[in-house]
This record gives C-alpha cells, sequence and structure tokens, in this order.
C-alpha cells in the first residue's frame, strides 16, 4: 500500500519541522510539502496532492478556517485535520472549522516549544488519526482495525444477555472522532419533551465540551448541558462529560445524579465512554439505551458488554456514515449492536425507543420511579 501524502500547513517554522519530520519517521507516511499559510497551501495543493492536510488554525494572511473553505470548493472530499491550540479562541475557532467540513482536530501542546510534548502529541494523537482518516479513503484496511495500535486489542468477550426490551430510563452516548458533526445531526432531532436523559462522553479537552454543549443547545429543542458533578439527571436535558473529566451516573438519596472524577484515563481517553457505560448499567440495568457512534479506537466496547449483560440496549452508527468505523465498528463485529444504523436514523431509532413501552405504561411522577427500585440498587 502507497505512503499515506501530507501537506503540513502551519505560520512556525518550528511546528512545521517539528510535525514533518514525527510523520515523516513513520513508514507509512510522507510529508509531501508544507505551507507558512493559506494562501502558499493552496497553490502547493495541485502541485503535492496530499492525502491529507494538517492545517493550523491561527495563521496570517489567510487563516485555517478561510482555507478550508477554499480548499473544499475544489475538492470536498479531501480530509483536513486542523491543529490548533488549547485555548478558549483556539477552541471555538476549531469548532467553526469543524462545522464547516474539517474532519477532526488535534490540539497543539500547551508549551509549543517544548519537543517532547509536541513529539508526543503528534505520535499518540496526530499519527493515528491520520491513518484512521486515510484508512478507507485509499481502500485499506477497515478502520475499525487500523485503529488498533492506538487502543487495546480485542480480548473474549464475557457472555452476553440478550436485550430486553425493557422500558429505557436513560441514554447514553459514546463519540469521538468526527463526532462534533455527528451530535450537531443527532441531538437537534431529539424533541423537547424527550422523557429521559440523556449522557454523552465526547472526547474533547476542557473548554472544548462547554463550548460544543453550548452550541448544540443553541441548535436544538431539548436542553444541552456541561456535565457538573451532583446535577440531579431529570428528563429533557443532554449532559456532555467535561474534558478531561470522567462522568458517571450514581443514585444518591433517592436521586439520580451526575458525578465526576479524575480517575487514570481508560483506553488512553478521560473522559472515557467504558467509564460512564459501566456506571449506566450498574445504576440502570435493563433500563439503559447505550449508543456508540463515530469514533477511533473500542473506547465502549467493554462498556457496551455491561449494558448487555445487565439487559439493557446497543444502538450503533453504520460504517457509511462515519468518519473512522473504529468505536462502532468494535461493538457491532462484537455482536453487541441491537441494530446499526446510518447517522440520520439514530435519532429517530433512539425516540421510538424510549417512547414504545410508555404507550403501554401508566405514567410516574418521580424520575426514580419511571425504572422501579431496580435503578436503586
Amino acid at each position: 500500500m502507497p505512503k499515506i501524502s501530507i501537506l503540513v500547513v502551519d505560520d512556525s517554522v518550528v511546528v512545521r519541522r517539528m510535525v514533518s519530520d514525527a510523520l515523516s519517521a513513520d513508514p507509512q507516511l510522507a510529508v509531501a510539502g508544507t505551507a507558512a499559510n493559506g494562501k502558499i497551501a493552496l497553490a502547493k495543493i495541485p502541485q503535492v496532492k496530499p492525502d491529507v492536510i494538517v492545517l493550523d488554525v491561527e495563521m496570517p494572511e489567510l487563516d485555517g478556517i478561510g482555507t478550508l473553505v477554499e480548499i473544499h470548493k475544489s475538492l470536498p472530499d479531501l480530509p483536513v485535520i486542523m491543529y490548533s491550540t488549547l485555548t478558549e479562541r483556539g477552541a471555538e475557532a476549531t469548532l467553526d472549522a469543524l462545522s464547516k467540513g474539517a474532519t477532526d482536530y488535534v490540539t497543539k501542546p500547551s508549551n509549543v516549544g517544548s519537543a517532547a510534548q509536541g513529539l508526543d502529541c503528534i505520535r499518540t494523537q496526530l499519527i493515528p488519526r491520520v491513518k484512521a482518516i486515510c484508512s478507507r479513503r485509499l481502500g485499506g484496511a477497515s478502520p475499525a482495525h487500523s485503529a488498533a495500535p492506538a487502543a487495546p486489542q480485542p480480548i473474549p468477550l464475557r457472555r452476553k444477555i440478550p436485550s430486553r426490551e425493557e422500558r429505557i430510563a436513560i441514554v447514553a452516548i459514546g463519540v469521538s472522532t468526527g463526532g462534533p458533526n455527528a451530535l450537531s445531526n443527532l441531538i437537534p432531532s431529539l424533541p423537547r419533551d424527550l422523557p429521559v436523559p440523556v449522557v454523552i462522553v465526547q472526547h474533547m479537552p476542557p473548554v472544548f465540551t462547554r463550548l460544543l454543549a453550548e452550541r448544540l443547545g443553541a441548535k436544538s429543542q431539548i436542553a444541552v448541558k456541561e456535565g457538573q458533578p451532583g446535577a440531579e439527571l431529570r428528563p429533557g436535558c443532554v449532559w456532555i462529560a467535561p474534558g478531561d473529566y470522567h462522568m458517571v451516573v450514581a443514585s444518591e438519596s433517592n436521586h439520580l445524579v451526575l458525578r465526576t472524577h479524575q480517575g487514570p484515563p481508560e483506553n488512553s481517553c478521560r473522559p472515557a465512554v467504558d467509564v460512564l457505560f459501566r456506571s449506566v448499567a450498574n445504576t440502570y440495568g435493563a433500563h439503559a439505551l447505550a449508543v456508540v457512534m463515530t469514533g477511533m479506537g473500542q473506547d465502549g466496547l467493554r462498556g457496551c458488554e455491561h449494558i448487555r449483560e445487565s439487559g439493557g440496549q446497543v444502538l450503533a452508527q453504520d460504517q457509511a456514515s462515519s468518519v473512522v468505523w473504529g468505536m462502532p465498528g468494535f461493538v457491532a463485529n462484537a455482536g453487541l449492536a441491537d441494530k446499526v444504523l446510518p447517522l440520520d436514523e439514530l435519532g429517530p431509532e433512539i425516540v421510538r425507543r424510549v417512547r414504545s413501552r410508555r404507550e403501554h405504561l401508566h405514567k410516574y411522577n418521580s424520575p426514580l420511579d419511571t425504572v422501579g427500585s431496580s435503578v436503586l440498587r
């Protein structure tokens, strides 16, 4: 298989050299060229014909967003990975870029002058994304397997208990690469009166998760918030795990609440989908619906096993609509998904499953009563 060809665009000569050297050291990658700003990049693209572009967000003359827009006018399918600073301004610009068609993003280390930090970021964050995103485009192996070096290898699954199709009392979503745009499709499709809470892990750093929640809330009927410790889980509200914190659900004093902590990363992630899903399985049992969407690696696989062992239900996004079919691919290939659906069908299916059993059951006044005493085990 030919090497993946990359164009590196950044106004810092130090960053360009560091990124180029690190990428070129990988035998599967080749840096076809570099550019100091967007105008130079646009002129070089027809010459070097890259398979993917690594694009700085903040640059003089023509910034990353402007460059992205121009690229997609003529090459709408060319993957672009934004390389942004971990600041509020950088986060805002990155989310803008994702909404305008950027494939994914990687945050620069806070001290870009540190060679060690920079190289670690490139090796652990940028290189796996380049390989996973380009695998499907170049006709390589399934992204679910091409992303495996960045995540633990699958191990034999424990026995699964068939989904019991009990009344759903919570929806738990796990998503990563391609997630902001996927959530921008899914969350606005949920009605304001959704009778259950929704909890989400989107792999993102601090600041990004708060801004993502604000943006999703602004375009959705349902309320969207960044998760806060002690927040009571109520119907009709979406909670997104805060960056750098695991988020879990718990029963305390006859209330169902959120908790956050900074335990060790799982699957190299914090927040991690597996952490959230385990707590959902322990607290809600068969009354949980888990949804695994586009993302690199296999975070969520073990959590879905716990959901199914508790009798809960699992949905997975299909390969065609996923930016990277890693997380949902592992779940689907393990036989854990009740259904594998395109992105556009996930919202209606969630609503259908949440409401299907309610038509035949009487109404309860307390959110705890909606799942009975089994929630407070």
